[in-house]
This record gives C-alpha cells, sequence and structure tokens, in this order.
C-alpha cells in the first residue's frame, strides 16, 4: 500500500512540474515576442512580462526539487549525476564559447547555444544513467 501511495505523489510531483514549466516556456514566449508583436515594445509591459517569467522560473526550480525528493535513492543519483555534468559542460562550454566571441573567433554567440548544449547533455545524461544503474 504504502508503494503506490509512494507512485501517487511521484506522478503528481512530476505532472506538477510538467505543469509549471509549460506555464513559464509560455511566459518566456510572451516575454520574447509579446514586446514586437502584442504591445509594440512598451517598456512598462515588457517588464512584466520578464519579472513574471523570471518568478515562474524560480516556481520551476521548486517544482523540480519537490519532483526530486519524491524519487527513490537510486533516481535521485541519476539526476545528480546528470546535473553535476550539465553544470559542468554550462559553465566550462559557455565560458569557452563566450571567448570564442569576444576573441571574435566566432561572431554573435547566442545565449540559445547554450541552452540547447545544456538541454542535450542534460537528457544524454539523464538517458546515460538509467542505462548504466539497470
Amino acid at each position: 500500500m504504502e508503494k503506490n501511495n509512494w507512485q501517487t505523489k511521484n506522478k503528481k510531483n512530476t505532472l506538477n512540474l510538467a505543469v509549471v514549466m509549460v506555464i513559464w516556456l509560455i511566459s518566456m514566449a510572451v516575454a520574447a515576442f509579446g514586446p514586437r508583436s502584442i504591445w509594440n515594445f512598451n517598456q512598462e509591459l515588457t517588464l512584466i512580462a520578464i519579472i513574471a517569467n523570471f518568478v515562474l522560473g524560480i516556481a520551476v526550480i521548486f517544482a523540480y526539487i519537490r519532483h526530486i525528493k519524491g524519487q527513490d535513492e537510486m533516481q535521485q543519483k541519476i539526476q545528480l549525476e546528470a546535473m553535476a555534468i550539465t553544470l559542468g559542460v554550462a559553465v566550462f562550454g559557455g565560458l569557452s564559447y563566450s571567448l570564442l566571441d569576444s576573441t571574435n573567433v566566432i561572431h554573435k554567440a547566442e545565449i540559445s547555444h547554450i541552452v540547447i548544449l545544456i538541454s542535450i547533455t542534460y537528457m544524454a545524461a539523464l538517458i546515460i544513467g538509467r542505462i548504466r544503474y539497470k
């Protein structure tokens, strides 16, 4: 009976994380495209959209923490290792990418490239971790 309760709570945490992430993603789109498409670069509305996006980002962090705390020890270990690898790639890859831009080896570095790198690294590390610990 207790395992079923844990599974129900884990599913609830996962669903909560997904909902908060989708809301944050929508707020990111509004903050990115709203100034040009909806409110004609009104600075107050733009600032409100960016602050809302930031606050929702904090909500995502707390939802993710709750999600991880609800997992079993093995899943927590896989998540921790994936996050450690991703942090390393983000910091050192991001700094190297920034150096390439600041030394004019590449032109116009974009943060979206780092976000893509982080996302791919995290997904790959999770998949590899799950395969490794099966």
